[in-house]
Formats: C-alpha cells, sequence, structure tokens
C-alpha cells in the first residue's frame, strides 16, 4: 500500500469547473472519505486519482511517484464501483480470478489468491455459485473480492453502498471498516451520505461546487465545522443557526441577539459591525426557564432514546433541540432556551467561514 498526494488538482470540461485547486495527502493504510452532494466534483476526483480522467492541472502522487498522466492500467489502483459490474455468466470464483486470469499470472497464484479474498469476505461458501441468484450484499462482496486479490497498492470506491437498501448499507459500512482494518489498506472512498463517512473514514474531505471546504477527522468536522455548508450538511438533525449582529471586540464572551445573551467562547478576533450567524448544535440546545431567549414548540419526533423538539424563536429561526424523552414538550408551549457555550460556533453571512474563536479558554456556560 501507499500514500497518495494531490496538488492543487483542478479539472474543468469547457467553462464548468468540476474540480477547484484540491490539495491533500491520503497516508498509507488511511481510510479518506471524499463526501459531499451530487455534482461537488467528488467522483471526478476519485477518477483523476485512478487515471480515468486526466486532470486540467496539478499533479498526483503515489508512493512518491507522479503518476499525474500514466494510464489507470499503469497505477496499480483497484477501483469498485457502485454497479456491480460482474461477469452474470461466471461462477463466483471465476469473477474474482478474472483480473488475475487477465495478467496471466500462474493457477496456483491466482487459486490462493481466490481462497484467501473470499476467507478475508467470508464468501467460501459461494465460490461455486452463480453471481445472477447471489443477493444484493453478497455480489458486492463478490465485486471487492475482485479488487481484492489484485493486491494494489490503493482501492478507489465510488459510492459502493449506494445500490443497497438502508438496513444493510448500515451493516455493510461495518463490514467494509472491518475488511480495511484487516487489508492495512490505503482507501479513497466516494459517498454523498454522511453517515457512511462519518462511521467509516479516518479523514474526511467536505467537497462543495469543486472546492474541499474542510478537512479532518470525523469529529472534528462535526464539532468545528469550518463553514456554514459544512455545519449543515455534516448532522442529523443539522446545525441550528441564529442571526445577529453587532461589534465585538476580541474576547466577547457573549452576543445580543433581541432580548437573550447568547454565551460563545471568547472572540479571537475583532468584529466589525457586520451579520453574524451563531451556530449550534440540536443535542447542545437546553430548556432553561431562566433564559431570555424564548420559543415554541411546534413539533416533536420520538427517536426511542431522546427526542427532537423544533421550536420557533422571536429572532427569526427555526431551531431543534435533541433532549431527552423525560423533558415535557407540547405543541403550543412556549420554553426559555440556552446553550453549551463551549459547542457554538460563529460565521460570517457574507464568506461563510467559521470565525476564530478562542477555545484554549474555558467558555462560560449559559
Amino acid at each position: 500500500m501507499a500514500e497518495i498526494r494531490v496538488e492543487n488538482l483542478h479539472k474543468a470540461f469547457a467553462a464548468f469547473t468540476a474540480v477547484e485547486d484540491s490539495s491533500f495527502t491520503v497516508r498509507d493504510g488511511e481510510f479518506f472519505c471524499l463526501l459531499g452532494p451530487s455534482g461537488c466534483g467528488k467522483t471526478t476526483t476519485l477518477r483523476m486519482i485512478a487515471g480515468l480522467e486526466l486532470p486540467t492541472a496539478g499533479r498526483i502522487f503515489l508512493g512518491g511517484e507522479d503518476v499525474t498522466y500514466r494510464r489507470a492500467s499503469q497505477r496499480d489502483i483497484a477501483f469498485v464501483f457502485q454497479l456491480f459490474a460482474l461477469y452474470p455468466h461466471m461462477k463466483v470464483r471465476a469473477n474474482i480470478a478474472f483480473p488475475l486470469l487477465a495478467q496471466g499470472m500462474p493457477k496456483a497464484e491466482i487459486n490462493r489468491r481466490v481462497l484467501e479474498a473470499a476467507r478475508i469476505l467470508r464468501i467460501t461458501d459461494l465460490l461455486d455459485s452463480s453471481v445472477s441468484g447471489l443477493s444484493s450484499g453478497d455480489r458486492q462482496r463478490v465485486a471487492l473480492g475482485r479488487a481484492i486479490v489484485r493486491e494494489p497498492m490503493a482501492f478507489m470506491m465510488d459510492e459502493p453502498l449506494g445500490a443497497l437498501d438502508a438496513e444493510f448499507r448500515e451493516l455493510m459500512c461495518g463490514e467494509l471498516r472491518s475488511l480495511h482494518d484487516r487489508l492495512k489498506a490505503t482507501t479513497v472512498y466516494v459517498t454523498h451520505d454522511q453517515m457512511e463517512a462519518m462511521a467509516m473514514a479516518d479523514t474526511i474531505a467536505i467537497m462543495n461546487k469543486g472546492v474541499i471546504e474542510q478537512l479532518g477527522a470525523p469529529q472534528e468536522v462535526y464539532d468545528r465545522p469550518a463553514s456554514v455548508f459544512v455545519a449543515d450538511f455534516i448532522g442529523a438533525p443539522a446545525m441550528n443557526f441564529i442571526p445577529c449582529a453587532g461589534a465585538y471586540a476580541a474576547g466577547t464572551r457573549a452576543l445580543q441577539v433581541g432580548a437573550a445573551r447568547i454565551n460563545t467562547p471568547p472572540l479571537g478576533l475583532d468584529i466589525s459591525q457586520r451579520d453574524l450567524l451563531i451556530g449550534v448544535r440540536p443535542e447542545h440546545v437546553r430548556f432553561d426557564d431562566a433564559s431570555a431567549l424564548r420559543g415554541e414548540v411546534v413539533g416533536t419526533e420520538y427517536m426511542g432514546h431522546s427526542q427532537v423538539v423544533t421550536l420557533t424563536t422571536a429572532v427569526g429561526s427555526m431551531l431543534r433541540a435533541k433532549v431527552g424523552v423525560d423533558v415535557p414538550a407540547q405543541r403550543g408551549d412556549t420554553v426559555g432556551l440556552s446553550f453549551d457555550a463551549a459547542a457554538v460556533s460563529l460565521f460570517d453571512t457574507v464568506s461563510g467561514k467559521a470565525l476564530a474563536l478562542d477555545r484554549n479558554v474555558e467558555a462560560a456556560h449559559g
């Protein structure tokens, strides 16, 4: 396996820019997710790494070698697609062995690799079965087996679980991560599903309109989103946003919103008079009768171990609070709302970027 390094990657189709100046490194043995909505450039980025698309500009390194303009067949990369692309007239064994047969590998080595891949994927009992009679999950395992037997430097996976139903997709997330841990394989995985990325990735690159908005570990991008887009895209329910405006000095620990003061970590810089967004995750919203920020309950969603309460506020925003099932919340109730100050984020509404907060200083709670 090997490190993958991408430097200032750019891809344009005539006047349309699909990927803009992207740079990142996938460490040797890392599970790296490209995450974003449809059309954001994640699959185009993956295809350029694999050699299926040529970049307009930028460079790609695999194992320290510049492979920017090498053919896909020269990159020692295995690709797993959303559609299984299996040969329906062949049995499972022949499907897995096909890339090795195409390379002219000795029969004994082919058999060894096929059996080892089947053992890892727990499909040894299916080797003599026809792929046409397999379930979607087993067919995906066969597709993975065909990639594994090549023993490539890296795996590229383009939404490989997208064709599965929700329940089986969740199961396969766990199996894919376990497979990765056993193989210690460098893996680049494309998905639009944040739950897949959060469940499997070591590092997530969140893309929007061809640009990487944030690069980090799952907890980092969830707790400290770098932009409004990331804050809204990651999380279910998504982050709440409350508009406010004002001029604040560096070190300020509270912002005025209507009649309420909302505590935050200390500001890391002076803020001139401009529109801001206060961001807070639903699980950091508390019901607090003493708070001047009031909200009216307009809906509740029972989640078993918790409930999601939707509220409208006098400051013109709708909020969601994730609270315990023992917290009383009925339609029409008016409640006070306060936030875990240490978990609050601030965003500039013009740039959409997160503002600097001094999180090394203990923030007040309110």
